[in-house]
């Protein structure tokens, strides 16, 4: 090597080091200092002390170790020359300090900025048009769901404007299992682009309880904000399995996960300040705190509410059980809208408080799913099931093809499994378990035709080689 090669090489690492020192340095810019100790943000304390490169300390924390050292009766330098004792290693410190929970600097003088423009705002109409793309059926919901949304990015982007102060409208939907319930809610998030969080209400519990802390369903939302707190202030968290906190009936132990989530979870619902975890569930975790007001956090629970129906049937008959016009018994027993004659007085006596339902002023049901319903869930949504094993066998350049027989014949095998839209998929992997084997070994074929046949296991599929003619069984989808 020259000598010319040797500078060359020694000028090209000191500039690759100089840039890695920029990017640290933008790094750090970006993001506060969050105090070791306390875990408090740089925005609370104050200017930070350096121990290390990655080790921060707020003044309080200092000054609170210079005073227990001075004023404690150990004399600390005598502990240097005890036999077993050992002091802190700040390099070991360092390695513990988790790298990536870090909080974004707000920046001095830069006003909010709603993360949803009231002029670029879609209508309720728009918001609905587009969830018919993805969602089947469901008007109603959707209707719901397009106004509540419309109503709660107008009030976050007018937050400042006048004296007025609008209501927050969270959102309570009931529905059976398998009718679209968390598929809506993610829709709605991906058509707007804010932040969402989906947690689940059946890990929280009680504080002091092994399980989630109520505020981990805000510190989800800020993962999902990429730790911007402002960010997260605007965004919207779905908590499903909300039944599953109903206050326990009969039960003579404490219930640390019903009754008492529902009363913390009336602050957070209602608009408070809370001090969360980032990046972890748990505060004793060794990461940051920090506060999210969530005043503009748009809330949607979700349930199932299981049994829910027999206690509306009680009281429709209840109702109408006495004199000479009464109704029969089994009046309702077949009526597959039961759900949507719900009251809060219906949910009271399922579990549910009335402070917590008081804080969800919008209650909406979703119908469970009938046969045709199905079927057009099969095939019409922008990525319906056909749709994606379409675009499968596509990719082997081989075309798919379902009868309407088959659709149907799927869709009455699925409203057995009694598990709404989730049996499709569970059905449609058993019968093309062979087909998605077998059509990577043979080139030769050109296409499959799902038959009615097939599904009922009379019969097979139809296999067309390349060249061949397709031929004509009813339609297709």
């Amino acid at each position: 090597m020259s000598e010319q090669d040797y500078r060359d090489d020694i000028e090209k690492v000191d500039a690759h080091e100089v840039e890695v020192e920029d990017n640290d340095k933008n790094d750090d810019d970006e993001y506060e200092k969050v105090c070791f100790v306390c875990r408090r943000p740089e925005s609370v304390t104050g200017k930070m002390i350096q121990i290390s490169q990655n080790v921060c300390v707020c003044n309080d924390c200092m000054q609170k170790s210079f005073d227990a050292m001075k004023e404690g009766k150990i004399d600390y330098s005598q502990l240097m020359n005890m036999p077993g004792i050992q002091f802190i290693n700040m390099s070991d410190i360092q390695q513990q300090v988790p790298q990536k929970q870090k909080l974004k600097k707000k920046k001095e003088g830069e006003k909010r900025v709603p993360l949803v423009d009231i002029k670029n705002l879609p209508a309720p109409h728009k918001i609905k048009a587009s969830l018919d793309e993805y969602v089947v059926g469901q008007e109603y919901a959707k209707k719901v769901m397009s106004v509540a949304v419309y109503n709660h990015y107008k009030r976050v982007a007018t937050d400042t404007m006048d004296d007025i102060e609008i209501e927050k409208s969270n959102m309570l939907m009931i529905g059976p299992t398998g009718s679209g319930k968390t598929y809506l809610v993610k829709t709605l998030a991906r058509l707007l682009d804010v932040p969402l969080a989906i947690t689940d209400a059946t890990s929280l519990t009680e504080a002091g309880y092994i399980g989630d802390d109520i505020e981990s369903v805000v510190s989800k939302l800020l993962a999902a904000a990429g730790n911007d707190v402002e960010k997260a202030e605007q965004g919207i968290i779905f908590i499903d399995e909300i039944d599953k906190i109903a206050k326990k009936k009969n039960t003579s132990q404490r219930d640390v996960s019903g009754e008492s989530v529902q009363q913390g979870m009336l602050k957070l619902l209602e608009g408070s300040d809370v001090e969360v975890p980032v990046g972890a569930n748990s505060k004793n975790a060794m990461v940051p705190l920090t506060t999210v007001n969530t005043r503009n956090i748009l809330f949607i629970c979700g349930g199932a509410f299981p049994d829910l129906d027999t206690i509306i049937k009680e009281r429709l008959t209840k109702q109408s059980s006495i004199g000479f016009g009464a109704d029969l018994k089994d009046k309702y027993d077949k009526d597959k809208t039961i759900l949507s004659k719900v009251t809060v007085e219906d949910l009271r006596n399922f579990g549910m408080i009335p402070e917590f339902l008081g804080r969800l002023p919008i209650i909406f049901t979703l119908q469970g799913l009938g046969e045709d319903m199905l079927v057009q869930i099969l095939k019409e949504p922008k990525n319906a099931i056909l749709k994606q094993y379409q675009k499968l066998l596509a990719l082997d350049e081989v075309k798919l093809d379902f009868t309407d027989g088959a659709l149907r014949a799927i869709a009455k095998k699925a409203m057995k499994k009694d598990t709404g839209a989730r049996a499709l998929r569970a059905i449609i992997e058993e019968f093309m378990l062979d087909i998605m084997y077998e059509i990577p070994k043979d080139d030769s074929i050109g296409q499959v035709t799902i038959t009615e046949g097939y599904i009922n296991n009379t019969g097979g599929p139809i296999i067309t080689l390349r060249g061949q003619e397709v031929p004509q069984i009813g339609n297709h989808a």
